[in-house]
This record gives structure tokens, C-alpha cells and sequence, in this order.
């Protein structure tokens, strides 16, 4: 095991893995600390979005990077389709996220936020879909095959002025918890001036490293829904309003 800071030691002997994924299969939480972008915080020009993923000791575990155009970026700010790539240590993409242009409204039930996973780049894993609702944000988990896993519950508060912001992921009867994703406070000047976010994420270890990487798209989609800001303007606002 490498030291803290270093990168993760990629697990050996992992049969019916995807390539890539074995990093899941010895963690419970994963960090995920968004890069500052100078140019972002100081004149408000929308960039690309870049995370480092790291384990629950500081150690790296993937990098993520946004594709997507200027056009789309700035004229769209956090209502966005985009892709995400997510690379491990030796620069190869394991995981590949799409999310397409929905509406991002409480009031318009039958087009909702949905985002697609896949590992490798090409082979689905899995999907997050919302839920209509109006007082808390809502989420389904689904396998491969279109099946929901794990369902995903949020606040009716989610102004991350006012602290860590918890999202509750529970089992398919939406009746145990079994792990969350937050959005972690970061400090006024942070919060104020740029949308460069921390999150965790937990969930049981011997949960299958697909649903682990579709939770981990998950916390991407929540980002941009309630917490990526538009020429820096605070967007954060009650429940799905």
C-alpha cells in the first residue's frame, strides 16, 4: 500500500471485473475534491470541471475530467449535458459518464435528470435517473439491465451555506439506509467565490463495484444539479424549487 497522498495500490487476483474497477472492490468511501479554476473564480468564464478521487486516507484513486465545449459550458452553466472521464493512474479511461439535456424543472415531471454509466467506455453498467418530487431531490439507482438497486433521498434544504449537505442512499424498497454522499462544507471564502466542491461517499464494501461506480456517477449529477454555480451566482435553493 502506497502512502498517504501517493496513488492506490490496484488490487490483485479480481475475476468478473471490469478493468479498472478493481480499486472499488477494497472501499467503503470514496473522496472527491473538485480543482479550483483561477480564471473561473476571478471573471466567472465557466471551464471544465476536474476532480481528484481519492480513498478515505488521502491516497488517489482516479482523476475525472469533463468533456465538453465552451459553448455549451457557458451558455448553459449547470443545466448542462456533458460527459465525464474518469481515468486511473496509468491514464487509461475506466469509467465514462454521459449526462443528456433534460429539463431541470419540479414543474416538468416527464423530462427528468438522468445520467448513464459505463465501464469500459462502451459497456453500460448501469444509470441514475430522477424521480419527480417537489420537497426532496429523489433518485433510483438501476443495474445493467434496467433494474433499481438503490434509491437515493435528499434534503428539502440544500444551501450549502448552511453546512454539509447530506443525500441518503438507501436500499430498492427505499427502507434502509446503507450509505450517503455529502456535500462537504469547505469554507465561506470557497463557498462564496468559486463552485469547486468536496463530497464523500459511502456505501456497504461488499456492494458490487458496478453499483459502487454508478454511486460515484451519482455524486457528479448532484453536483451539477444543486451545487455547480453560473458565473459564480449561487444557485443552491430549497428542495427541487
Amino acid at each position: 500500500m502506497k502512502k498517504k497522498g501517493g496513488w492506490m495500490a490496484i488490487p490483485q487476483g479480481l475475476s468478473n471485473c471490469p478493468p479498472g474497477l478493481e480499486y472499488l472492490s477494497l472501499i467503503d468511501q470514496l473522496l472527491l475534491r473538485q480543482k479550483v479554476e483561477l480564471l473561473e473564480s476571478f471573471v466567472g468564464f465557466e471551464t471544465n470541471n476536474k476532480y481528484t478521487i481519492m480513498n478515505s486516507i488521502g491516497q488517489k484513486v482516479y482523476y475525472a475530467v469533463e468533456d465538453n465545449d465552451c459553448c455549451t459550458r457557458n451558455c448553459c452553466g449547470p443545466m448542462r449535458p456533458f460527459d465525464m472521464k474518469i481515468f486511473d493512474n496509468y491514464r487509461n479511461e475506466v469509467i465514462h459518464l454521459h449526462r443528456p439535456l433534460a429539463c431541470d424543472s419540479c414543474w416538468c415531471p416527464c423530462w427528468l435528470q438522468s445520467m448513464e454509466v459505463t465501464a469500459p467506455p462502451g459497456t453500460v453498467i448501469g444509470s441514475i435517473e430522477q424521480e419527480w418530487s417537489i420537497c426532496k431531490p429523489c433518485y433510483v439507482i438501476k443495474n445493467a439491465v434496467g433494474d433499481v438497486v438503490l434509491r437515493i433521498k435528499g434534503p428539502v434544504c440544500t444551501f450549502s451555506i448552511c453546512g454539509d449537505v447530506k443525500f441518503y442512499v438507501y436500499s430498492k424498497d427505499g427502507e434502509t439506509k446503507v450509505g450517503k454522499i455529502i456535500k462537504k462544507w469547505s469554507g465561506l471564502a470557497r463557498e462564496a467565490f468559486t463552485d469547486a466542491d468536496h463530497f464523500g461517499i459511502s456505501f456497504p464494501m461488499d456492494l458490487d463495484v458496478k453499483i459502487k461506480a454508478v454511486l460515484l456517477g451519482a455524486c457528479f449529477l448532484i453536483d451539477f444539479m444543486f451545487f455547480e454555480k453560473s458565473g459564480n451566482q449561487e444557485s443552491d435553493r430549497p428542495g427541487m424549487l
